[in-house]
């Protein structure tokens, strides 16, 4: 088996070399303009909670309407998207069970659904979607399980692939399991499919991986009538004539790749080696008639985590390596929990032409991303990155109104999480509005690679220059990020990782972080006892060594609850920090800031009101930061979506901050609302996030804010980082 090794450059000449491959400035760009939560084509009687998922999806001819496939609701959803900026919902319909794949031709729209009994007794059909009434016509027997669909640019036929898919339970998932898979190709006339004369094009006994079984994975048709198949578990590609013979079939192939991380260790280690790994490719599409591009997400022993161009009879004419994955983590959306297996996991894909340039669009299912790649005949550009929503499986370009259209499969409703969305952008004048930070490349040549930022500090003297501290999420890489928000987006310039005795320290959730004046930082450190994770403060020097660490007292630790320090602020030589929620001495609705005099050692605190939650909500606080007369405080719910209700700034006079001793009555202080961020959040035309957790105000008075990603786990990936000016 072919394969072909990846190097990264190491040392300041590749930092040097590296910087000038950044994404460049580009005349028009892609940026969002709505977000479709798919509960919304939930029927009138359904509980609001049932599981929906937008996974392929299509546009109709006149570009009006998106339908997309919802395996979990065994139904198509279908949207109005004749004002983009203001999808309507126009309701499902029921395919009779699972719904795998769509793809349409003018008003109608061909799904592929799965109605399998078992692994070894699969079956499926062709089901036809009319559009203008939204009903089902007719259909045909596939003869098996379908996985993708594609209608050929003249309409003249349909191809589905039948995977027939592998059982991961049974033997570890090693095929071949039979039945074999084949594809069928149905002619349409005038677009109506002619199921008698629907071909079954056998591609067994062509790839190296089982070739007895072959497991048909994405389909994709060229001007030519010719049909190119993914055999992901077997590692290989197939091109097949309109008639279902073949034209020609190669390997995949597999490479090396050298600084990966491959560990999920709770780090962004970018020092590993894998190698011979098969791409074993899952979206194929066709650039032009000659030349295939590969998305290599691996599903059985591979995935190589980037994407390949292939000629149409195999040769490697571009391979991105760690291109992508780098470029993913320099933005904040790397799955540190998809290391050990497959990376930023590139899967869907979708290749079309708006005016004279061609892009490619590539889905990172697990990072939440979409890169956009300008097709040069050579090595593709990097044109920008489109945050996409949680899990993006399938994608649709509608260039004839400069749109683009991601559907998002996971759907954590249940978890009080965000719901399975569809997100659309626009091509238009102007810059990319995102990423809002990002990162650069070390002096190794590898990505500095964050996420979960939890905290936010200024530099006393420097304008523009911020920290940030990352939380438990990289709890064996506790770090202090140094950022340049002079520049747009804001750039993480260095990573200063927080030690003990030169080792990474352990047993620590970084929430809060200020500058000590000194060159160093006084570190908060959110406890929780069934994790042995102490509440403390930690005092680093400007190389993140712990000095000194400040164990919370026993007066405070005697009615401890998880929710601890979220915040921590100095005025003079007393620490401030933020207790998130109610400890077991508070009365509901009341929180402590705590006070700590680093040159007495003594303690305190005073009671700060928070807002009333909405109902199965719960309010605390995120961050505190000491600016002139003022202590300002982050105060936020836990909802998101369309369920927020507070996430706001609010400042307390420093007048009123004259801290009790703990254990006692304690002062209540009088909060002013100062800037509600729902308005600032929402602004990036996705759905709201619940995590404000860093505010600070620098030297020259300009006030930040920045979100909490949960690292990639369960969350869209997005980090926002935003100024709100003067203060």
């Amino acid at each position: 088996m072919p394969h072909t090794r990846i190097r990264t450059l190491g040392g300041a000449l590749a930092a040097a070399l590296l910087a000038t491959t950044a994404i460049p400035a580009a005349a028009q760009s892609f940026n969002r303009v709505a977000s479709f939560p798919t509960p919304q084509n939930l029927p009138a009687d359904a509980d609001p909670l049932t599981e929906t998922s937008s996974e392929i999806i299509t546009a109709t001819g006149d570009g009006m309407v998106l339908v997309y496939s919802d395996s979990p609701l065994g139904a198509v959803g279908l949207v109005d998207i004749s004002d983009a900026s203001s999808p309507q919902p126009l309701g499902s319909v029921a395919t009779d069970g699972e719904p795998t794949s769509v793809a349409a031709h003018g008003q109608t729209v061909f799904v592929a659904v799965n109605t399998s009994e078992s692994y070894v007794a699969p079956s499926g059909h062709l089901a036809i979607l009319d559009v203008a009434t939204r009903t089902l016509t007719r259909s045909c027997d596939l003869g098996g399980q379908p996985d993708s669909t594609a209608v050929a640019p003249d309409g003249s036929f349909v191809a589905i692939a039948i995977e027939n898919e592998r059982d991961e339970d049974l033997n570890d998932g090693v095929i071949p399991q039979m039945p074999a898979g084949h594809v069928a190709i149905i002619p349409l006339d005038d677009g109506a499919p002619d199921c008698d004369a629907m071909i079954m094009a056998d591609v067994t006994g062509l790839a190296e991986v089982a070739p007895e079984d072959p497991e048909p994975e994405f389909v994709d048709v060229n001007e030519a009538g010719e049909i190119v198949v993914s055999l992901q578990e077997n590692n290989h590609v197939v091109v097949l004539a309109a008639d279902g013979s073949v034209v020609s079939h190669f390997s995949a192939g597999a490479v090396d790749l050298d600084n990966v991380d491959t560990q999920e260790e709770g780090a962004l280690t970018f020092d590993g080696t894998l190698t011979a790994v098969p791409r074993e490719p899952d979206a194929v599409k066709w650039l032009g008639t000659d030349r295939i591009v590969s998305a290599n997400e691996g599903d059985y022993e591979g995935g190589s985590r980037g994407f390949t161009i292939f000629s149409k009879t195999g040769e490697v004419l571009y391979e991105s390596g760690l291109a992508f994955e780098y470029e993913v983590a320099m933005i904040g959306h790397y799955p540190e929990g998809r290391s050990g297996n497959k990376g930023v996991e590139p899967e869907g894909m979708e290749v079309a032409t708006f005016g004279d340039d061609t892009y490619i669009f590539l889905l990172s299912e697990r990072g939440s991303i979409v890169g956009v790649y300008r097709d040069t005949g050579a090595e593709p550009e990097l044109v920008q990155l489109l945050p996409s929503g949680i899990a993006p499986e399938g994608a649709v370009a509608i260039p004839e109104r400069n749109l683009f259209a991601v559907a998002n499969e996971a759907d954590l409703g249940e978890d009080g999480l965000p719901r399975s969305h569809v997100m659309l952008f626009e091509m238009g004048e102007g810059a990319p509005v995102y990423p809002t930070i990002r990162s650069t490349m070390d002096d190794e040549g590898r990505p500095i690679g964050f996420a979960a930022l939890s905290g936010l500090a200024a530099h006393p003297e420097v304008a523009g220059r911020l920290y940030a501290v990352n939380d438990s999420f990289f709890s064996m890489q506790p770090s202090i990020f140094v950022i340049d928000a002079t520049q747009t987006p804001a750039r993480i310039t260095d990573a200063i990782r927080v030690t003990r005795e030169g080792r990474p320290a352990q047993k620590l959730d970084l929430e809060g972080i200020v500058a000590d004046g000194e060159g160093g930082f006084w570190l908060a450190s959110e406890g929780r006892t069934d994790r042995l994770i102490p509440h403390a403060l930690y005092h680093v020097d400007a190389e993140g060594e712990i000095q000194e660490e400040v164990a919370f007292p026993a007066e405070l630790l005697a009615v401890e609850r998880r929710f601890g320090a979220e915040g921590v602020t100095m005025v003079g030589s007393t620490l401030w920090i933020a207790i998130q929620r109610e400890w077991g001495d508070d009365e509901r609705g009341f929180v402590k800031l705590v006070s700590y005099d680093t040159e007495s050692e003594e303690w305190g605190a005073v009671r700060y009101p928070l807002e009333t939650p909405g109902e199965g909500a719960w309010m605390g606080l995120s961050e505190i930061t000491a600016h002139g007369e003022h202590v300002y405080i982050v105060e936020r719910d836990n909802q998101i979506g369309g369920n927020v209700g507070t996430k706001s700034l609010y400042r307390v006079p420093l007048a009123q901050m004259i801290p009790a001793p703990l254990g006692g009555e304690l002062p209540v202080v009088e909060k002013e609302l100062v800037r509600d961020f729902i308005p600032d959040l929402a602004q990036w035309n996705g759905f709201v996030v619940d995590k404000v957790e860093g505010f600070a105000i620098d030297a020259a008075g300009t006030g930040y804010a920045v979100t909490d990603n949960d690292g990639v786990d369960d969350s869209s990936g997005e980090t926002f980082f935003w100024s709100i000016g003067p203060m």
